[in-house]
């Protein structure tokens, strides 16, 4: 088998992915199917540090377009965003992968409090580290907290799992005859607004020269390619 090309990496997998063809909401079975995705990984001996996003149950963005307190949406996010990784941890349990959740916001009775070098130190124990709460602060997306927390923590990429197959020159949804890049600079997207992640988490990506790749998580095997070195989704990275 061929060595794995990374030995830390940050998973960010968007929540919409956890609720499976239900749209809303967590489906069980999607729970113990990305659990196997990432024990795929977990197995090869990478350290992996995983954020998901909470779409799937509440989006702070939205609530405040409704009339909502934007901070007040945005706490009920996180919130949110911890109910995800409680699920994710319980399937990855199952599925025999040693993990700890931790959280930016206080709650104890469920997850440690995130602190940079105890997250490091589960890491190198190969733990699964999933990290919940976003940054603990309001007007961050769970993409710039992927994107800070993998320069924290040391990552040598960001993981993006999401529900295309990479990006694309305009929405593949809306759009059939979409190209799809197989890579693209930092530069390149922030120019042509392209939706890969937030503006916040793209700059400072670019800013660290912390690549960024982009797949479909809801094709089987292709987390484990990708880290073993196939040429999978779409590469983000400053040229």
């Amino acid at each position: 088998m061929a060595e794995p090309k990374y030995s830390r990496i940050l998973l960010k997998l968007s929540g919409e992915v956890l609720a499976g063809d239900k749209g809303f909401g967590i489906d069980s079975e999607k729970a113990s199917y990305l659990a196997n995705e990432v024990r795929s990984v977990y197995e090869l001996g990478i350290e992996i540090g995983l954020i998901i996003g909470a779409g799937n149950i509440f989006r702070g963005i939205q609530a405040a377009g409704n009339g909502m307190d934007r901070v007040t949406g945005d706490y009920l996010g996180m919130l949110a965003t911890i109910m995800n990784a409680i699920t994710v941890q319980d399937a990855l349990e199952k599925a025999n992968c040693d993990t700890r959740t931790l959280s930016a916001i206080n709650i104890p009775q469920v997850a440690e409090p995130y602190i940079r070098r105890r997250a490091i130190r589960h890491l190198e124990k190969g733990r699964i580290v999933i990290i919940s709460g976003g940054t603990g602060n309001p007007f961050f997306t769970t993409d710039s907290a992927a994107a800070l927390r993998a320069k924290e923590l040391g990552a040598e990429i960001v993981i993006k799992g999401t529900k295309v197959n990479g990006v694309y020159d305009s929405d593949p949804m809306d759009n059939p005859n979409a190209n799809k890049f197989d890579s693209i600079s930092f530069s390149k997207v922030l120019s042509n607004n392209l939706r890969v992640m937030d503006l916040t988490a793209i700059t400072l990506c670019k800013e660290n020269n912390l690549p960024i790749q982009v797949f479909n998580i809801n094709n089987p095997g292709d987390l484990k390619e990708l880290v073993l070195g196939a040429k999978i989704g779409t590469l983000v990275k400053e040229v």
